[in-house]
């Protein structure tokens, strides 16, 4: 890691204590902002309260930020475990970040999201894959086709590692010789390098599964694919209908939900999904989003 994205970590992590208080990405980004406008000093020195002031910080914001990079100690000793467990950080200001989530999701998107497995998967075209854990044989079909088609039309399929939808669509693209982007809710040192995958988590690689953080991670997902595709959904709640509503909402990427006959399937289609059959999927490039959306969206 270069000294700006070790500066960056130490800014937005807790680096594995759960007392530590990182800045906000809102806060980053206007720090980050500030810094850039500022003079360079005529030789080199560290930072001081002083700088930060005048670039417009509180005194105590100040003292906080000073505080944060100060923590290098913990920094290499966090950094020196992901290696152990074979993890790595990607922050916001490193190559490896995917650059139109960050686009998409804006204040939104991850201060560093944690990965294990090839990074080069981060630079390819990508679709993404959600669905219910309690999935419909036709709608496991519809999960399975979606993973076999991104593999033969050379996608990367994004999704979350839950059971049904999601592991049904990423075993059926691995079994088809493709490449898939799991993002994982529970801690990423536990998942095993395997062949094909990279996993990402947010937050550390040592955070355990929490609701809110299964929930949280549903944005990446969408923001990552071009295109977003919905298996089965529950009518009004659960993780997928959130995570799908709020993706047309925030317009992240195009929604297309498999036309299952569903009441869940027919209001995210109010909303601006557009309703798909498998033989629709044999052209993802060619897929077209609906034109309007319940929010006015495009």
């Amino acid at each position: 890691m270069n000294a700006r994205e070790e500066g960056f970590l130490l800014l937005s992590s807790t680096l594995g204590d759960p007392n530590r208080r990182p800045l906000s990405t809102a806060r980053l980004r206007t720090l980050g902002a500030r810094m850039a406008a500022m003079p360079r000093p005529t030789q080199d020195r560290d930072l001081t309260a002083a700088d930060l002031i005048a670039l417009g910080c509180a005194p105590d914001m100040a003292e906080r930020i000073l505080k944060l990079l100060d923590d290098t100690e913990l920094l290499h000793y966090y950094l020196s475990k992901a290696k152990q467990a074979d993890c790595v950080p990607v922050t916001r200001v490193s190559p490896e970040y995917p650059a139109h989530m960050r686009h998409r999701l804006g204040l939104e998107s991850p201060g560093v999201l944690w990965a294990k497995g090839d990074l080069s998967f981060l630079q390819m075209p990508m679709i993404a894959l959600v669905g219910s854990r309690d999935i419909d044989p036709p709608n496991r079909k519809f999960a399975a086709r979606v993973g076999e088609e991104a593999a033969r039309q050379g996608f990367v399929l994004v999704s979350g590692n839950a059971r049904g939808a999601d592991r049904i669509a990423q075993s059926a693209c691995l079994a088809a010789g493709g490449r898939v982007i799991s993002v994982v809710a529970d801690e990423l040192m536990k998942q095993e390098r395997t062949d094909g995958v990279l996993c990402l988590s947010e937050e550390g690689f040592d955070c355990p599964f929490t609701s809110i953080r299964a929930l949280s991670r549903n944005r990446v997902i969408h923001a990552l694919g071009e295109k977003t595709f919905v298996a089965q959904s529950d009518l009004g709640h659960g993780g997928t209908w959130s995570g799908a509503a709020r993706n047309l909402k925030e317009s992240w990427s195009p929604v297309f939900c498999f036309r299952d006959g569903s009441e869940a399937a027919l209001q995210l289609e109010q909303l601006g999904a557009r309703l798909i059959v498998p033989d629709d999927l044999t052209d993802l490039n060619g897929l077209q989003a609906q034109t309007l959306s319940f929010f006015g969206k495009n």
